[in-house]
């Protein structure tokens, strides 16, 4: 870097805040937006250095630039840019405020984390491992030094240097970016398939998650020799020792699940991050206070002396390592890896906190209470991520509750909770009360934190999109164009928030009936995310799928048919055949058939993923009960009426007992439910149908809704064809003036 320490005219260098093999951390200043950053700068080889070397180096570290910067996840470190600066490459990141894991353990001296932070920690690493598994990345050098836990409590992985994209579905395989000398992992962290050089996938990085949390959770990793070799056999043909024979008070489900994690075979070990998370919550008892407790030492009378005989992969050889931790003796600090294995490098943190927050004049909570309630916090988004919605909702009202009795109504953590408890209303249908605790969270934060504050435009953002949930478009419409004109302003128009903001926004265009312009937005976006995050990137493939919806709402239905398609297949390679996201395309793909009256061919294909869903996620899954409406509108459009209205019912039965009467799933099968009796001249109960869908949508969404109002339409033209003709000329008026209403002047 040159003197100026100014790079590119925009990030100011302040000083360095962590060194390892790759380079170094610097604390820095975006000049350009006013905040902190970190920047990683790798280190300049000089022409003494291996050229093959240096380059591996430098594209490992770019690998690590276009992979993270691609991540959009709580528990993913933030990338905001990357770039080439006076011969040296740079990383700017989200600085971070907290401590590694390794760091905590040394923090720690002889002992090991408290049982409740382990498990909170083990959970959210889950969830973060999971979402990046579904990109189909890879990380392949989990360990200590590599996940941060922040001062709010929020856990990150960090440093992608040597994650891959994944090549196949299902397993995501990767292949490796060798070079003499160049481990791809850390040993003590490395799966057995990484040691003797085979090809790695998802569950890889389960293995070395099982290694962290062994070590977390006692104080020492599962393989701690003296010997580089007896590490290396270790993970390979040694079964550790459970757990609780070093601290018993660690809870049985805890242990099961870390050595089904450290399975030699990786068919053994859970199926995925995602079965992972719900293991870790299933098993997770009632809230504990922290404890905190010296394992017993180990004895070495319990650890098989390695077999050398084995075939272990060249680099090997020649390594040394003294042991990292053992239990019950004062940790020393790491040792810094040789040049080519990826290092430690998260920031510390700073002396001080860097937001101010107004101090309300009430006493201090105990330190063992906000534990106690950051735990739970964790809980309710642990339940979120697994989708049970309503039980999250609960545990943060609750959580909301007491947070703003003990720290105040504006305290950020209170806040925190209140939007949480906001998102799970708006995901269990209830969007008028989630608009009103959106609305509360965001003027909080205005005043606590700021109207540009990221925080703050992200309530408002969630307000946008309830405004749309409750039909008010043009209201929505207004939130997301001001919340994109700070995003622009303070973060840059290319920036991962600023692209979903233009997303969202385009989608609430098409609402508008603005459906060019949703177009155009929407392929703006799709062309950003492609030059920003690559062509079969998910958020790209999310806005492609926007793009052929607006297709499809313009009528252009053969193009919408087309790009459904491409998103389909570019999702099976990226994401695997069987992820949630490619069945949603292809489900997209039947809407498209049928438009274009190709009803037989729709018909084949709902049939199929109606098989595929109800393999993956069971036969009662909403989405596979979205495949069967589908394929019951198709068997009417083929005039087999009978089958049609049969299906209908039996879809309306399951929503009902699955997610309430008043759900929208729910009324829409209770609407087919009315059209197949219609086809079959039963307008009696038609209308029954009709006027039952009509008064929830009214309880629901509002009287001016335009679903409430399409339900009222359908209830006239049921009076008409029982000669109700004056009772339907009367409700046709009366929605004819709520629509004019709900238009405006």
């Amino acid at each position: 870097m040159t003197d100026t320490r100014v790079i590119q005219g925009r990030y100011r260098l302040v000083d360095v805040i962590g060194r390892g093999g790759m380079g170094e951390v610097w604390r820095a200043r975006d000049e350009s937006l006013g905040r902190a950053v970190a920047v990683k700068c790798l280190k300049t080889l000089g022409p003494h250095h291996d050229p093959a070397h240096a380059r591996v180096l430098r594209e490992r570290f770019r690998r690590e630039a276009r992979v993270a910067a691609g991540l959009q996840h709580r528990g993913v470190t933030v990338v905001h840019d990357f770039g080439e600066w006076d011969g040296s490459l740079f990383l700017v990141m989200e600085l971070l405020e907290g401590r590694n894991l390794s760091q905590l353990l040394a923090d720690h001296g002889p002992h090991p984390l408290p049982v409740d932070e382990v498990l909170d920690i083990a959970e959210q690493v889950a969830s973060a491992l999971a979402y990046t598994h579904e990109q189909g990345i890879v990380h392949r050098d989990l360990k200590p030094a590599n996940i941060m836990r922040t001062a709010d409590g929020t856990v990150k992985i960090c440093d992608f240097g040597i994650a891959r994209f994944g090549q196949g579905h299902g397993t995501g395989r990767t292949s490796r970016l060798t070079h003499t000398g160049i481990a791809m992992g850390t040993p003590h962290y490395m799966s057995p398939e990484q040691i003797v050089g085979s090809e790695v996938d998802r569950r890889s990085d389960l293995y070395s998650l099982g290694c962290v949390l062994y070590e977390i959770a006692t104080g020492a990793p599962p393989f701690d020799h003296d010997d580089a070799w007896a590490v290396l056999i270790g993970h390979r043909d040694t079964q550790p020792e459970p757990p609780r024979r070093h601290r018993a008070e660690l809870p049985a489900h805890f242990e099961s699940i870390v050595l089904d994690l450290l399975a030699k075979e990786p068919g053994a070990r859970p199926r995925d991050a995602r079965e992972l998370a719900h293991r870790l919550l299933d098993g997770r008892g009632p809230v504990r206070h922290p404890v905190t407790s010296c394992p017993a030492p180990a004895s070495e009378g319990h650890r098989p002396q390695p077999d050398r005989s084995g075939p272990l992969p060249s680099w090997t050889s020649g390594m040394t390592f003294g042991r990292m931790a053992a239990a019950g003796v004062p940790r020393p600090a790491p040792p810094t890896p040789p040049a080519g294995l990826t290092a430690e490098w998260i920031a510390r943190p700073p002396t001080g906190r860097t937001r101010a927050v107004p101090v309300p004049e009430r006493p201090a909570p105990a330190p063992e209470t906000v534990a106690v309630l950051v735990s739970r916090h964790n809980a309710g988004l642990s339940l979120g991520r697994l989708g049970r919605w309503a039980e999250a909702g609960e545990v943060h009202r609750s959580v909301a509750a007491e947070r703003e009795h003990a720290l105040g109504p504006d305290h950020p953590d209170t806040l925190a909770s209140r939007y949480e408890v906001a998102f799970t209303l708006s995901r269990t249908g209830r969007a008028p009360d989630a608009l009103r605790e959106y609305e509360r969270v965001t003027r909080g934060r205005e005043r606590v934190l700021g109207a540009d504050h990221p925080d703050t435009l992200a309530a408002r953002q969630e307000t946008a999109y309830v405004l749309g949930q409750l039909g008010r478009h043009f209201d929505a419409h207004q939130v997301y164009t001001a919340v994109l004109d700070a995003r622009e302003r303070t973060m840059g128009a290319d920036h991962p928030d600023t692209l979903r903001c233009r997303h969202n926004l385009a989608f609430n265009l098409s609402r508008l009936g603005r459906l060019e312009d949703s177009h155009t937005m929407a392929g703006q976006v799709a062309e950003a995310r492609t030059r920003v995050l690559g062509a079969d990137h998910p958020d790209t493939l999310v806005t492609r799928y926007e793009v052929a919806y607006a297709l499809g709402q313009l009528g252009r239905w053969t193009e919408a048919l087309d790009t459904y398609r491409e998103v389909a297949r570019a999702r099976a390679r990226s994401l695997g055949a069987d992820h949630p996201d490619t069945l949603a395309a292809r489900y997209e793909v039947g809407i498209s058939l049928g438009r274009l009256g190709h009803s037989t061919e729709a018909l084949e294909l709902y049939k199929e993923l109606i098989a595929d869903r109800t393999r993956v996620q069971g036969a009662t899954h909403p989405e596979t009960l979205r495949a069967r409406h589908g394929l019951g509108v198709n068997l009417g459009r083929l005039g087999r009426w009978e089958e049609a209205l049969g299906e209908a019912r039996e879809v309306c039965t399951i929503r009902e007992h699955a997610l309430g009467g008043d759900h929208p799933d729910t009324l829409a099968s209770r609407r087919e439910v009315a059209v197949g009796l219609g086809w079959l001249g039963h307008w009696e109960e038609a209308m029954a149908e009709y006027h039952t869908v009509a008064e929830a949508r009214a309880r629901v969404l509002g009287a001016d809704h335009p679903d409430t109002l399409a339900s009222r339409n359908d209830e006239a033209h049921c009076l008409e064809q029982l000669g109700r003709g004056t009772e339907a000329v009367e409700l046709y008026r009366q929605v004819a003036a709520l629509r004019q209403g709900a238009a405006g002047p």
